[in-house]
């Protein structure tokens, strides 16, 4: 090989197994698997299909079967998807995340929409917040027929895991023009410049890593990892009492580097509803013995039950 030609297969930024990307500008990400069609799924007779709201986004939507919510023929609770990935890799339309939306409609009952949005690099953020905002305001217009004939306007929820736990977040902080009913962050990526609990210190692989992703996709990030978009508890982050939603749950793990900073965010946010006379506190979900969006991976796990179990129950109460 020439020199040119090692020199353009040498790896600028590792991520793996997210994302690699050598310095021809090649992109490599593991993890990607070829997308699946909506239609209808034989476990538990929920039909989806998509709609495409721009050249670059579109929503899988996802209806249980009917009676589901009991044959009164009363409206379901909207549910509002972000999937994870780092914003770098994921889609509505991955295997692990088209499944695991069948089985949260047919649990909740719920109508679930699941959001594509522009990945990083080749989208920084806010590409992924403007994406995935234009699909809340989408949602929430209830142009869709679907979402007209079948769901509940008034009991929005946003729900999603890691990065979509980030991106719940900033929704919920930054969609003034209508209050949402709740909103659930599985595993949410949040990070800080100075650790807590028992992160990783100095210049720890973990750390550096999760510091690292963080600038990559957000070049834009004046604060780095203490940027309120990451850092929702750091000291310039706007107060959490300015959440737009009813209820909030938060779910851990306690294998997962990030456990720490959603046992702080739920703190954080219960304490700043106790000092504002908000609503009730927040409902913390920790799993133990298992790691990062493990349900992804072991759907038949027996925490991966009592995950969407709980989840399911936090939508359906009123």
């Amino acid at each position: 090989m020439s020199d040119a030609g090692a020199a353009a297969d040498e790896v600028v930024h590792d991520f793996a197994p997210l994302i690699v990307v050598y310095r021809s500008g090649r992109l490599e990400r593991p993890l990607a698997m070829p997308p699946v069609p909506p239609g209808t799924d034989a476990a538990t007779g929920v039909v989806s299909r998509d709609v495409h709201l721009s050249a670059s986004s579109f929503v899988r939507l996802y209806l249980p079967p009917p009676g589901a919510a009991g044959g009164g023929g009363e409206k379901l609770p909207v549910v509002v998807y972000f999937h994870g990935g780092g914003f770098v890799i994921g889609s509505a339309a991955s295997p692990a995340y088209h499944r695991c939306l069948n089985d949260l409609a047919a649990a909740c009952p719920a109508v679930a929409v699941s959001v594509d949005y522009r990945l990083a690099p080749e989208h920084p953020l806010p590409a992924a917040y403007e994406d995935s905002l234009a699909a809340l305001t989408w949602v929430l217009s209830g142009a869709d027929t679907w979402l007209a004939a079948h769901g509940d306007l008034s009991r929005v929820f946003l729900a999603g895991d890691s990065a979509g736990g980030n991106i719940c977040h900033h929704l919920a902080m930054h969609h003034r023009r209508r209050r949402l009913k709740g909103i659930v962050l599985i595993h949410p990526w949040f990070w800080g410049k100075q650790p807590i609990g028992g992160e990783p210190r100095g210049q720890a692989a973990a750390a550096e890593e999760q510091k690292g992703l963080w600038e990559f996709v957000c070049p834009d990030a004046a604060d780095g990892a203490d940027d309120p978009r990451m850092n929702p508890t750091g000291p310039t982050a706007p107060g959490l009492e300015n959440l737009a939603c009813e209820k909030v749950m938060v779910c851990v793990a306690d294998g997962d580097v990030l456990r720490w900073r959603g046992r702080a965010y739920a703190e954080a946010v219960t304490a700043a509803r106790a000092r504002g006379g908000g609503p009730e506190a927040v409902e913390l979900l920790e799993s133990e013995g298992v790691g990062h969006v493990f349900y992804l991976f072991d759907p038949a796990h027996a925490k991966a039950g009592e995950l969407l179990r709980r989840i399911a129950a936090f939508i359906g109460s009123k």
